[in-house]
C-alpha cells in the first residue's frame, strides 16, 4: 500500500499546492487523483507566474483574452478560473462521494485588496459565482482586519480557505470567525453546511530561527507550534458550541497544513509530512514532495491530540530568547508581504507576455 493511501485511511486528506494548465492537460493531476490519493488542490500566484513566463502553454488563451480587451488582474482571473473549473471537474467525483467534505480547489482573492475589507467580500462572492462549480474555496488571508470578511463570506454561503495563519491564536481567531458566520446562518434559517479550511504554515518557523537557536533545537519549533495548534483545534471541535453546530448539520472546519516542503537540506523531504500526520486535517504539498512520499514507508506515530511535548519544547525556545507571539505576528506580516510581492511579479509577467503577443499579432 502506498504511503499516500495510508495517510488517507488514517483520516488526512492530501492536496497538491500547485496548478498550471500543463499539470491539467498532461494528465498529471488526474494521475495524482487516481493513483496517489490526492483529493484537492490549492493554487498560488508563483506557480501561475512561472508557467506563464517560462512556457507557451497559456499563449493561445492570453491572445483570446487580449482580443476581448482584458488586461492585468481581469485577464489573470479569467485564465485561473478556466484552470480551476477543469481541476474542479476532475475532483468532482470525490466531492460528490464525500458529500462535499473533500474534492476542493482553492483560489486567492487579489492581495491588492488586503486593506479593503468591503471589496474583499465583494471579490470573494464574485469569484465563487463566476467559477460555476460548487467545490471552489475562496482563499482569504486570516489577518485580524480580514476576519470579519471571513465571517460575512461564510454567512453568504461562500466556502473559505483562511490562509497565512502561523499560531494557535491565529487559528482560533479564524475558527471563531467561521463559527460566528455559521451560527448566524443557523439563526437565519439557512443551511449551515458551508465548508472552510484554516491554513497553518509550519516550516517558516524553523527557517526564521535557524541561526538564532542552539543546534539542538533545529527544526523543532514548527512541529511544536503544530502540536499546540492541533490540540487547540481538537478541543475546539469538542466544545459545546461546536456540538450544537454539529447537531444543526455543520461540517467541521478542517485544519490544513500549508506548504509542507522542507527548507533545510539537512533533513528529509518528508520531515514535516511525517510529523503532521493527523486525522481531520489536510496536508498540502508540491508534486515533488508527493512523489517522494508515495514510497516513503513507515510514517511512525500520529500527531498526539493532547499536544505531546509541545509546551516543553516551546519553553526551550523561550529560554533561548525566542518570543513566540511576536514571531507569529512577524511571520504573518512577512507572509502577507510575500503574497503581494508574488502577485506583483505575476502581474508584471502577464503584462510582459501580453505585450509580446500583441506585437507578434501586429507584425503578422
Amino acid at each position: 500500500m502506498k504511503t499516500t493511501q495510508r495517510l488517507q485511511e488514517l483520516g488526512q486528506s492530501l492536496w497538491i499546492d500547485d496548478i498550471t494548465r500543463d499539470l491539467l492537460n498532461s494528465g498529471q493531476l488526474k494521475h495524482a487523483i487516481d493513483e496517489l490519493s490526492v483529493t484537492g488542490l490549492v493554487s498560488n500566484p508563483a506557480a501561475f507566474e512561472h508557467a506563464i513566463k517560462n512556457s507557451t502553454v497559456y499563449d493561445v488563451a492570453i491572445r483570446k483574452k487580449l482580443k476581448q480587451d482584458l488586461v492585468g488582474e481581469d485577464l489573470f482571473f479569467e485564465l485561473a478560473l478556466e484552470d480551476l473549473r477543469h481541476a474542479a471537474d476532475l475532483l468532482r467525483p470525490i466531492y460528490d462521494q464525500t458529500d462535499g467534505m473533500d474534492g476542493w480547489v482553492s483560489l486567492n482573492v487579489s492581495p491588492f485588496l488586503a486593506n479593503d475589507t468591503s471589496n474583499i467580500l465583494t471579490a470573494a462572492k464574485d469569484l465563487y459565482v463566476r467559477v460555476r462549480r460548487p467545490n471552489l474555496l475562496i482563499t482569504i488571508p486570516g489577518t485580524k482586519d480580514n476576519l470579519p470578511v471571513v465571517e460575512e463570506a461564510i454567512l453568504a454561503g461562500v466556502p473559505v480557505n483562511v490562509t497565512l495563519l502561523f499560531s494557535r491564536e491565529h487559528h482560533l481567531a479564524a475558527a471563531e470567525a467561521f463559527l460566528r458566520g455559521i451560527e448566524r446562518r443557523i439563526t437565519a434559517g439557512l443551511r449551515p453546511n458551508v465548508v472552510s479550511v484554516v491554513s497553518m504554515f509550519i516550516s517558516h518557523w524553523d527557517a526564521a530561527v535557524m541561526d538564532k537557536v542552539p543546534n539542538a533545537l533545529s527544526n523543532q519549533l514548527g512541529i511544536a507550534i503544530a502540536k499546540r495548534t492541533y490540540k487547540a483545534y481538537r478541543e475546539f471541535l469538542s466544545s459545546p458550541r461546536w456540538e450544537r453546530a454539529f447537531n444543526a448539520g455543520v461540517r467541521p472546519q478542517r485544519l490544513l497544513w500549508a506548504r509542507t516542503e522542507t527548507k533545510d537540506p539537512e533533513i528529509s523531504d518528508v520531515f514535516y509530512v511525517k510529523a503532521l500526520a493527523a486525522p481531520l486535517t489536510v496536508n498540502t504539498m508540491s508534486e515533488n514532495t508527493l512523489k517522494v512520499l508515495t514510497d516513503y514507508g513507515d510514517l511512525g506515530e500520529l500527531m498526539p491530540t493532547d499536544g505531546g511535548d509541545c509546551e516543553v519544547v516551546l519553553s526551550s525556545f523561550g529560554q533561548a530568547g525566542i518570543d513566540i507571539d511576536a514571531l507569529a505576528g512577524q511571520l504573518q506580516d512577512e507572509g502577507v508581504a510575500s503574497f503581494v510581492k508574488s502577485w506583483i511579479e505575476l502581474m508584471m509577467v502577464i503584462a510582459s507576455k501580453s505585450a509580446t503577443l500583441t506585437q507578434e499579432r501586429e507584425a503578422v
